[in-house]
């Protein structure tokens, strides 16, 4: 393997329960009653405009146009205050640090930025950050690892993804990639594993310890 790819929700920030508790609290005021749990099985890993339109199929009418400006506002003021880093993130980077790596993720690049700066990562990943706003289609679909394959001058087959979703994965087996589904984070539940399997994720880790160990075996590998 000569680049890793890490998504970034759920990966290396362990936002996604936040998020979903955000957007859980904004439907349910809408009038729609909805729990964390309900967010998360509905909207986690699509990008914003998906979310939107889909939020808007569940309650029924068009939103109110100050809705995404406010619900992004209130995501980022939980991050403030509570975003971590998916315990074992800083080691597995560190760890591999002769390694390129580089982030392609569903989310926008000014909360990209935001939450890297939150985390201590923008040194570590300086521009090497992609999102799928800057290609056609998301994940499911490949575009943004095949993209960030290419700004990082590396062949598909030669680089290794590191995911938590159902789609992640998917895009990435469709991009041609190796791909670990990792299971570190607060918002993993039971069968997560066996759906991650299903989707195309030939390796498993429930930690990221277990990620560096499955990394080494692959770049020795490829050696």
């Amino acid at each position: 393997m000569r680049l890793i790819i890490f998504d970034f929700d759920g990966v290396l920030a362990d936002s996604e329960l936040l998020a979903n508790a955000v957007l859980a609290e904004a439907i349910s005021e809408l009038g729609v009653p909805t729990t964390t749990e309900d967010s998360l099985l509905r909207y986690m890993g699509k990008r914003f405009h998906e979310v939107i339109t889909a939020v808007e199929d569940t309650v029924g009418h068009p939103l109110p146009p100050d809705f995404p400006t406010t619900f992004q506002h209130r995501t980022l003021t939980r991050f403030k205050e509570d975003l971590r880093l998916v315990e074992g993130a800083r080691a597995y980077i560190d760890a591999f640090h002769e390694v390129p790596c580089c982030i392609a993720s569903s989310s926008s690049p000014d909360r990209l930025s935001f939450c890297l700066d939150l985390l201590n990562l923008t040194d570590v990943f300086g521009n090497n950050v992609f999102s799928a706003s800057q290609v056609a289609r998301g994940k499911p679909h490949p575009d943004v690892f095949l993209y960030a394959a290419e700004q990082m001058r590396t062949p598909p087959s030669e680089a290794l993804v590191i995911e938590d979703s159902i789609g992640g994965v998917q895009a990435a087996i469709a991009a041609g990639m190796t791909v670990i589904g990792l299971l570190a984070a607060s918002h993993i539940r039971d069968g997560h594993a066996a759906r991650l399997r299903a989707a195309g994720a030939r390796y498993i880790a429930t930690t990221f310890a277990q990620a560096e160990s499955i990394t080494r075996r692959l770049i020795d590998a490829n050696a």
